[in-house]
């Protein structure tokens, strides 16, 4: 219903005439900020000397945080929520297997038995990991108990949700994180660092893409909820782990923001013959196109291009590169950088046109080693891929989120943040329906989104 009062607000705006002003951009709503209330810009909490965690959604990615969680310094789960008893039970299990205290709360069988998780007293901080159409409502109701909360991804649906947890986060003042490992991931936290240190001159575009071909998973999610979502939905409906790393190379609400985005998808070629063959019925409607396009412009003129392409059998790519006024990074299809370089008149040879210094292989790795990211010491490497979880990214996630919250520091991505990453969603659709119009990206952060200069993480005195 939600979705449905939204596309009506945009549609009766475009009737009235009053979302065409010049350059024919759709407006996109700010509401005001409540009464009282005020931003949570570099918010910090009181530290928590132990980090006492609730996991909810015991499924494909709950799993894993059960199995990373218990080897982060100053985190232990103290409850465990599922719809079914049987994977609660498993979670206890596997926490027993690695000499970990029994959860003091176990909650399963009923649709809303999170409730019980986010009211119980020993849990300073809920983990949401159910299928998305849970996530926001489990995450309102935790911080309204006080609590705070780390979503997966995506965390919120459309911009009802994502201005939902915003004013949540800012009334409780409880820290409100989407867990986006693939900020953490080797290559981006080396590239983001070589970024900031100037190796590729000023930043002027970057892409990100979730490209994955999810014909052998469809079926691991409960109820068919993930196909099923698609097939409702069109737009990029998952962006966040393409768009998350390039926002921290281009400092968005820290130095600048994003104003404006286009979309363009394909038809479906191939959602309604893959829902048939899962469904076991004749599907002839599929909303979201095989490939998704979204073009984002800055508001000091820098561009963000992102994809999303789960239907097709193209090789697994989150695209990730960054193109700089002096040089250039990518992850795919292979790691490379290529950097500016000034040859004499006498040495450039107009027969070699595309002959510039790329860095690959253990030139890429040379390169990498003078630019090792501030928070990524050798020994944090080392437990990351022991203990794994995405090659390790997923235990850097766990591990910086619970360092904080115990040192009482801003958080690596803030609830302004989640809304950025998510509205793609939203907004691609709405550009999407009214013929590929560009659409404003609101100021989730209500003025502030130049307060702070530069993307840093926080480290507590030692």
């Amino acid at each position: 219903m939600k979705r449905i009062l939204f596309f009506f607000a945009v549609f009766a705006l475009l009737a009235a005439g009053c979302c065409k002003p010049a350059g024919n951009i759709i407006k996109t709503p700010v509401p005001a900020r409540p009464a009282g209330q005020q931003d949570v810009i570099g918010l910090t909490a009181d530290p928590i000397e132990t980090v006492r965690i609730g996991v909810v959604g015991l499924g494909m990615r709950g799993t894993g945080a059960i199995e990373r969680l218990p080897h982060v310094p100053g985190a232990v789960i103290t409850a465990l929520c599922d719809l079914l008893p049987y994977r609660v039970e498993e979670s206890k299990a596997i926490l027993e297997k690695l000499g970990k205290p029994a959860p003091t709360g176990c909650y399963s069988g009923e649709q809303e038995s999170w409730r019980g998780l986010c009211e119980q007293e020993d849990v300073d901080l809920v983990y949401i990991c159910t299928d998305w159409l849970n996530h926001y409502p489990i995450a309102m109701y935790a911080m309204e108990c006080g609590k705070h909360v780390a979503i997966e991804v995506p965390a919120a649906l459309d911009m009802d949700e994502i201005w939902g947890l915003i004013n949540m986060s800012e009334k409780t003042r409880r820290h409100c994180m989407m867990l986006e490992n693939c900020i953490y991931d080797f290559f981006e936290m080396t590239t983001l660092e070589m970024a900031q240190r100037g190796l590729f001159g000023e930043v002027i575009h970057v892409e990100g893409a979730y490209c994955h071909n999810l014909d052998p998973f469809w079926d691991e999610y409960w109820n068919n909820w993930r196909l099923d979502y698609n097939q409702k939905f069109r737009g990029d409906v998952y962006p966040t782990h393409g768009i998350g790393p390039v926002c921290q190379v281009l400092d968005i609400h820290r130095g600048d923001r994003m104003t404006t985005l286009v979309s363009m998808d394909t038809k479906s070629f191939n959602g309604a013959k893959i829902a048939s063959n899962h469904t076991g019925m004749d599907v002839r409607e599929f909303a979201n196109g095989d490939e998704t396009s979204t073009l984002i412009r800055t508001e000091k003129g820098k561009t963000l291009l992102i994809e999303h392409d789960v239907m097709t059998p193209r090789p697994y790519s989150r695209m990730y590169q960054v193109v700089g006024t002096d040089g250039y990074a990518a992850k795919y299809p292979i790691p490379q950088y290529c950097l500016r370089e000034e040859k004499p008149a006498d040495q450039v040879d107009a027969k070699h046109i595309s002959d510039e210094k790329t860095y690959s292989g253990e030139e890429l790795k040379t390169l990498q080693a003078g630019y090792r990211n501030v928070i990524l010491t050798e020994e944090l490497e080392r437990v990351a891929k022991e203990v794994g979880g995405h090659g390790g990214m997923d235990f850097i996630m766990d591990y910086r989120l619970v360092y904080c919250l115990r040192h009482g520091l801003p958080l690596d991505m803030d609830v302004y943040d989640l809304a950025e990453w998510c509205c793609v969603a939203p907004l691609s659709r709405v550009s999407l329906e009214n013929g590929s119009m560009p659409v404003e990206v609101p100021d989730f952060t209500r003025g502030a989104w130049n307060r702070v200069k530069g993307f840093k993480y926080a480290l507590a005195e030692e």
